[in-house]
């Protein structure tokens, strides 16, 4: 909780930072492929801007001339002409408003799209140090977040602009004197907007990073469901959620505590700016100085005056969230992956499964070592055991040939090639892995196998699925291949989903095919099962095998113990018993345990 209470705080001091130019600019880059239509959107919001600022223009004439003077057929005229502006204002802002948040939509869709391509290319040391419910809130949040800028944000803040301006030009045009008395208020309309932003941007500041906190931990939690129910942890697990539930309805009541003081404030500014003109203006009325439509022009004027400034401070809170959203996007899409393809990848057309491990060091932090210069060749086709304690070095092993993690001292080869100078999805696609933890995706157990590869036949898939004994298993299922999959195959037994992870590392037909506990976790029948089907498919395959049961390499070609991330022993089975070293004493122990068991 450490470690995330100093992410909040710096997140929040990034969040209080105001508008940064660079970011606006960045921002504003999206509007690009879409700028003809953003030209338009500009066109009808200037257009409805004009519109409601001459309304209250015919006021004066509709009044003083065709009033005062009687003149019906003019009145009338007038009457055509504010209806025909309310009808064609009415109409470009249906046209505006449609447009705008297809505007929105397109840049969201195009933004969201580039932040989980970028995301899911990461390699895994970026998701050791970043939880993933923060992740989320990057892509719905904080995308979310910035819909209201591109939409209609920055276009109406424009258009609100413009409404000012026109108000201002038309009232000065009407009577300069009476226009000075009326924005006596202005001064007290800009400092109560100032406190109002200030507040609501710390209160938006704090409620983006709760958000955040609320979607981390619920992502955590149910991800460990099991283990919250096994421990009895229901009780305190919702008790810490609603604290932090209830930070996040504080923050938001405060938030909207600062709305329900601010509008008022500017309805009573607005007020008191109407009741300066008829202080004023009534008695240049009755000195003839200024006409009555006049009068009533400037209190549409002042109505409509304050209505865009409200709107605008509103607006800037919300520009201040998504510079905030933003600045966060960009982070993470400027975050560079560590693991990179070289320039000019060497090819792997027809791979061997040749691996070299050359004086390799590495610390997944800084200089806290891992590997410490390990020393090891795999020849094609054979099969090799990692064994040894837990944290010995064994699963790193396997994310360094999977090049998930590059080493920080020496070199790995592959059929004498050094892995960084082949492309990454070549060097995988040429590698099966099969964890302890399998992971099932929602779907089917055909999309399971074959994750909508349509390079993968069905020919493949019924070949793995036979291989490695899960016939039986498919075909007692109601829609065999098509039968549905809970999100992480919840209703499988965990020897059928290692059946399932091992068909689909298989139907890919790797030439390095790797074994990390796979076993370890299954029945007696099932690892029977398994173990048939490696015997039939390591021919002419380099296999690497992790395991704690020692009965299951027996058969390898080479066992090699690994121990506080160096290699101790090196060998086969009966090699190694013969040197009674820690092989010996790791064997000793576990048919000692097994003996004691029976």
């Amino acid at each position: 909780m450490g470690v995330r209470k100093i992410s909040a705080k710096k997140e929040e001091e990034a969040l209080g930072k105001p508008i940064d130019s660079v970011i606006f600019k960045r921002l504003l880059s999206y509007f690009k492929p879409y700028k003809w239509y953003i030209v338009l959107a500009v066109s009808l919001t200037i257009l409805i801007s004009a519109l409601a600022a001459v309304r209250p223009r015919l006021t004066p004439i509709a009044v003083d001339d065709m009033i005062v003077n009687k003149n019906l057929p003019g009145l009338q005229l007038i009457v055509i002409i504010l209806f025909g502006t309310l009808v064609l204002q009415g109409i470009i802002q249906y046209a505006m408003a449609y447009l705008t948040s297809w505007i929105g939509q397109k840049i969201i869709y195009d933004l969201r799209k580039k932040i989980y391509k970028h995301t899911i290319n990461l390699n895994l040391k970026f998701y050791d140090k970043n939880p993933i419910g923060r992740l989320v809130t990057r892509v719905t949040n904080d995308v979310e977040v910035l819909y209201e800028v591109f939409s209609s944000g920055l276009v109406t803040a424009f258009g609100d602009i413009l409404t000012i301006v026109w108000i201002l030009y038309f009232m000065f045009s009407l009577d300069f004197e009476l226009t000075l008395y009326t924005l006596a208020v202005l001064p007290f309309l800009v400092y109560a907007t100032s406190i109002f932003r200030k507040a609501v941007r710390n209160s938006y500041r704090k409620i983006r990073v709760l958000i955040a906190n609320i979607n981390t931990y619920i992502q955590e939690h149910i991800t460990g469901i099991s283990v919250v129910q096994i421990f009895g942890k229901e009780k305190r697990t919702v008790d810490e959620f609603e604290k932090i539930n209830r930070e996040h309805t504080e923050e938001n009541k405060k938030s909207i505590m600062y709305y329900a003081l601010f509008f008022p404030v500017v309805e009573f500014l607005g007020a008191a700016a109407v009741g300066l003109i008829i202080w004023y203006g009534g008695g240049q009325v009755l000195q003839n100085a200024v006409s009555v439509g006049v009068i009533i022009a400037f209190v549409q004027y002042t109505e409509m005056f304050f209505r865009p400034i409200r709107d605008l401070a509103e607006k800037y809170n919300i520009l201040q969230t998504a510079m905030a959203s933003s600045e966060r996007i960009f982070n993470l899409l400027d975050t560079s992956n560590p693991v990179l393809d070289p320039v000019e990848p060497k090819p792997l057309d027809k791979i061997r499964g040749n691996i070299q491990f050359k004086n390799v060091w590495f610390a997944y932090n800084d200089e806290d070592y891992v590997l410490k210069n390990i020393n090891f060749d795999f020849k094609e086709g054979e099969k090799v055991a990692f064994v040894g304690h837990t944290g010995a070095g064994k699963t790193t092993i396997i994310n360094l040939i999977n090049r998930f993690y590059d080493v920080n001292k020496g070199e790995i080869k592959i059929d004498g090639v050094n892995i960084k100078d082949i492309n990454q999805k070549e060097l995988r696609k040429n590698t099966g892995v099969v964890l302890q933890d399998v992971f099932l995706f929602s779907g089917d157990i055909r999309y399971n196998i074959d994750l909508g590869n349509k390079d993968i036949t069905e020919e493949q898939i019924n070949n793995a699925i036979d291989n490695v004994g899960l016939r039986k298993f498919i075909n007692e299922l109601p829609d065999g291949l098509n039968h549905k999959v809970n999100e992480r195959g919840t209703t499988f037994s965990v020897g059928q989903r290692q059946l399932i992870s091992f068909a689909r590392a298989l139907a890919y037909n790797p030439r390095i095919l790797v074994l990390d506990e796979a076993t370890s976790s299954v029945d007696t029948e099932t690892e029977i099962l398994i173990q048939n089907a490696i015997k039939k498919l390591i021919e002419g395959r380099t296999s690497i095998i992790i395991a704690h049961r020692l009965s299951t390499i027996q058969s390898c070609d080479k066992i090699i113990v690994m121990h506080k991330g160096e290699v101790k022993e090196m060998g086969n089975h009966q090699e190694l018993l013969n040197k009674k070293g820690l092989y010996y004493k790791l064997y000793q122990l576990q048919y000692k345990e097994e003996f004691q068991n029976l």
